[in-house]
């Protein structure tokens, strides 16, 4: 099957099919190991991108420009322009069109990252948003690739905000590569009704499974993955209190790794982690609540089945991958995967 990505935007993984998904992981995995050689190809070399940023970012930010300084693109970062303020949306999408080849959004509101794209007239990627988060689930799978070598058939927990952008988006990812997802939280967090079933009617066809529960035991038996992510995200700190009693026994420890029951059971953080008292909210759920950590016990995240900073590396190399097959034409071999020597 020929796949090309070129020319189209990058705001959502509803948008992909499942084999163009599987071809992004494959591209960056090329490009990762490229890299590690030290053998680059510049292949956004006369580029422009431009990086617009609503909420802050190490990830997100370090990734995109990391990857693309590697492949020879030039970098504006942009954090107070007059967009939405003394200028409209659809106008500044028009003059940075006619400046840059992508722009990459992370802010708030999916539907800005879509004007972007419907206005701008170039390639626009979706950094985050307040309902989906698509280059962290590209990392998510990547990581878990590398690690068991295959993704069809994986379980994937999700303990926590199940509302969120990141149970938004891992459900669909899952559905897609045909593994069984998971939404472990309390009724009051459970995700979108209309996305679950829609998910839930995708993964039959792929040979996954789309599950919400409020039971751990239940949740977590036989998971070959183990995710969380913030209790409040940015934006949401009025909602702290309320979400730290919700979700604190959805807490990751070792007791809910351990009931898995899988040894080779790994954990992810899309980061950052609230994992002990050295950060500020970390400090604050100290100081009301008497928690050593929040979504996660140190214990288990510096465990050695603990893979987030192999899945925060993977960040940088999927969003090149990402960049590299929307602007420009990637070969592609007998096996269609994507061919960068």
């Amino acid at each position: 099957m020929s796949i090309s990505l070129t020319g189209r935007n990058f705001l959502t993984l509803r948008d992909f099919t499942p084999e163009e998904i599987r071809y992004l992981i494959d591209y960056a995995a090329a490009l990762k190991t490229k890299k590690r050689a030290g053998s680059d190809r510049q292949l956004l070399k006369g580029k422009n991108i431009i990086l617009i940023f609503e909420k802050s970012s190490t990830r997100t930010r370090c990734a995109f420009e990391t990857a693309a300084y590697d492949e020879g693109a030039h970098v504006t970062f942009l954090s107070n322009s007059q967009m939405g303020k003394k200028e409209s949306l659809e106008d500044t999408a028009k003059v940075l069109g006619r400046f840059y080849d992508g722009i990459e959004f992370r802010g708030f509101k999916q539907e800005t990252v879509e004007a972007l794209a419907e206005f701008s007239g170039v390639r626009v990627w979706n950094g985050l948003t307040d309902t989906y988060h698509p280059t962290q689930i590209l990392a998510d799978m990547l990581t878990i690739k590398e690690h068991f070598g295959t993704l069809a058939g994986r379980k994937l927990v999700f303990a926590g905000d199940a509302r969120n952008n990141m149970g938004n988006s891992l459900m669909i990812g899952c559905a897609k590569l045909g593994m069984h997802f998971v939404a472990l939280a309390p009724g009051a967090l459970y995700p979108d009704k209309a996305l679950t079933e829609e998910m839930a009617a995708l993964a039959e066809k792929t040979g996954g499974s789309v599950t919400v529960t409020s039971s751990i035991d239940e949740a977590v038996r036989g998971a070959d993955v183990i995710y969380t992510d913030v209790w409040a995200s940015m934006g949401e700190e009025a909602e702290f209190d309320n979400r730290v009693k919700l979700l604190s026994p959805y807490q990751v420890n070792a007791e809910m790794i351990e009931k898995t029951g899988n040894p080779d059971v790994i954990f992810l953080h899309c980061l950052p982690a609230v994992h002990d008292t050295e950060t500020d909210m970390g400090k604050l759920a100290f100081d009301k609540f008497g928690l050593s950590a929040m979504e996660v016990t140190d214990e288990v995240f510096r465990a050695p089945y603990s893979k987030v900073f192999d899945e925060a590396e993977n960040r940088m190399h999927t969003i090149k991958a990402v960049m590299c097959a929307t602007l420009v034409e990637t070969a592609i071999g007998e096996d269609g995967k994507p061919i960068v020597d």
